[in-house]
């Protein structure tokens, strides 16, 4: 396969290569296009004004550490053949290309019960048949079914190239420094053994380093109140204007998102046409219809989109733990007696969520530590910094938004 000669200039890692014609083909396809339209970080940008980079951004950074894991697993002795790293390069390349406007908010309101994962199967197998099959090792490597499957651990695993480069490039845009890892030594102390990935011994300071900083960069940036606050405004105009266009009133958008406003997409029925769609919508079609119903007639909608537009968003009080109905009514009570609003509909200013993560889950692949002498260890057993079964504890808080009068 003649070599690519295409180099990009990366804001975080320099200059990249593109190896490969094939590979070249893969970042020229339009559903990898489309990721130019879509920011990485969502709603992070109301609290950190520079994350303004794109998923496209996302996706060639951890193209080029997957080419750098791979040379250096090569090095090692490990057999990575040509075929398998061009699978395993357009694999990270599409990875992503499942995601709707604003990163995960489609996924709960125009879109229910289909995750990004599951949509970027589904194209992933699209480009296949273009390409006559000539991904068929890469969507083998995403579904874990390839017989490698450390391949896949690099594609989605506890260490791996995705989280090796998102927390790299958002620590870049936000300015959050506290969650800055080492991806080069990172990379460099990757290893095989049984067909899992392995951290060399010498390198555990580096991985301790790793899991502390995805915590601080989870609870810091990814799930800072301003951002929830403004995803919690988004999700609540989206949800008014599908109640609207479901009552047969015809509001502006573009004809991607109308179809998703219209019509009842899940699981059982993301296709064909429902695919065509989705993947002709991007940021910019949330943003204009947005605007415009800024002066649609119905005052809860056009509220809402106020208040995402022009920064008027959602005010948000974290809790110990989830607040109780009679607290939530209190405030739909103002609602109800300022607007002449019924209970339903007073429903739109208030939001309770629960937020979620587990910095090292135990339960999928874990962290194994690679001895000189050939023994291996889980990182809980041989950690003395970490509290490794804390950080695999899934840590919960609660918010409560409300639009304030």
């Amino acid at each position: 396969m003649s070599k690519s000669k295409q180099v990009i200039n990366d804001p975080v890692f320099g200059f990249i290569t593109i190896p490969n014609e094939f590979v070249e083909t893969i970042i020229k396809h339009p559903y990898v296009q489309r990721l130019n339209r879509i920011k990485q970080l969502g709603m992070a940008s109301f609290a950190y004004p520079g994350a303004q980079h794109t998923r496209f951004h996302h996706t060639l950074g951890a193209m080029h550490l997957m080419q750098q894991v791979i040379m250096s697993l090569r090095a090692k002795g490990n057999e990575i053949t040509e075929e398998e790293m061009n699978g395993a390069l357009a694999c990270i390349l599409l990875h992503d290309v499942g995601h709707g406007p604003f990163s995960h908010v489609l996924e709960h309101t125009i879109v229910e019960g289909i995750h990004h994962e599951e949509i970027s199967l589904k194209l992933m197998q699209r480009i296949n048949e273009q390409l006559n099959g000539q991904l068929d090792i890469c969507i083998a490597i995403f579904r874990n079914e390839y017989p490698k499957t450390f391949l896949h651990e690099l594609v989605s695993g506890q260490v791996d190239v995705d989280r090796l480069d998102y927390l790299r490039r958002d620590c870049f845009f936000t300015g959050v420094n506290e969650g800055n890892i080492g991806s080069e030594r990172i990379i460099q102390i990757l290893d095989v053994r049984d067909n899992k990935l392995v951290i060399e011994a010498k390198g555990i300071f580096s991985i301790e380093n790793f899991l502390l900083s995805r915590r601080l960069m989870y609870w810091q940036v990814y799930h800072h109140k301003t951002a929830i606050a403004a995803e919690t405004t988004l999700i609540n105009a989206l949800r008014r204007a599908k109640e609207l266009v479901n009552k047969g009133i015809d509001l502006f958008a573009s004809p991607s998102l109308k179809y998703f406003l219209k019509n009842n997409i899940g699981k059982d029925n993301f296709n064909g046409d429902a695919i065509d769609r989705f993947i002709s919508l991007d940021d910019s079609d949330i943003w204009c219809s947005l605007k415009e119903w800024t002066n649609s007639d119905d005052m809860i909608l056009s509220t809402l989109s106020n208040s995402f537009v022009n920064r008027g968003l959602f005010k948000i009080e974290m809790h110990n733990e989830p607040v109780s109905e009679s607290y939530i009514k209190n405030y739909m009570q103002k609602y109800i007696v300022k607007w002449n609003l019924t209970e339903e509909d007073s429903k739109y200013f208030v939001a309770s969520r629960t937020i979620s993560t587990d910095v090292y889950n135990e339960n999928g692949n874990s962290i194994d530590i690679l001895f000189n002498d050939e023994h291996i260890e889980n990182i809980s057993t041989v950690s003395d910094l970490l509290n490794v079964q804390l950080l695999s504890k899934k840590a919960e808080k609660y918010y409560f938004a409300y639009l304030k009068i």
